[in-house]
């Protein structure tokens, strides 16, 4: 069963935030990094750009199983009863360079001070193709499927 009020909510706190935290992993051991990221393709894809000389960029090569993590926090007291963290889990690629440019419009909307950055050689961008959402409140915890697990 559709769980359309979950859809709903994933995409009013992804289309609102502007940064998520990405978790990597190699070597067993654990990353995480602040990114800028788009939605796109509803909720099936997440983008965002990263050089490739980073950590990130050689987690992801060497494992592309990633997670990101966006919120609602406010930063008040009532964000302990009503905050909202959403985790996607998915898998990380980098797009073709005929990808990329299909894609730079629309990561350039949301987050136009990173053109220059987006304009790059040693610009990647990646793309997650999301199996899951968890979202997770004070009291609950729910799962929405994108892909069949």
């Amino acid at each position: 069963m559709i769980n359309i009020n979950g859809y709903k909510l994933i995409h009013k706190v992804l289309t609102k935030q502007y940064f998520a935290v990405l978790a990597t992993e190699k070597d067993q051991k654990p990353y995480t990094n602040l990114v800028a990221f788009v939605l796109i393709d509803n909720l099936e894809n997440i983008i965002f750009a990263t050089n490739r000389n980073t950590q990130k960029y050689s987690n992801i090569s060497a494992n592309p199983n990633v997670a990101l993590l966006f919120d609602s926090r406010t930063n008040r007291s009532s964000d302990l009863s009503n905050a909202i963290a959403i985790s996607a889990i998915g898998l990380a690629t980098e797009t073709s360079e005929q990808e990329k440019l299909k894609l730079l419009p629309y990561f350039i909307k949301k987050h136009p001070n990173l053109n220059s950055f987006m304009q790059r050689k040693e610009t990647a961008v990646i793309k997650v193709g999301v199996n899951e959402y968890i979202i997770a409140r004070f009291k609950s915890v729910e799962r929405i499927y994108i892909k069949t697990p």
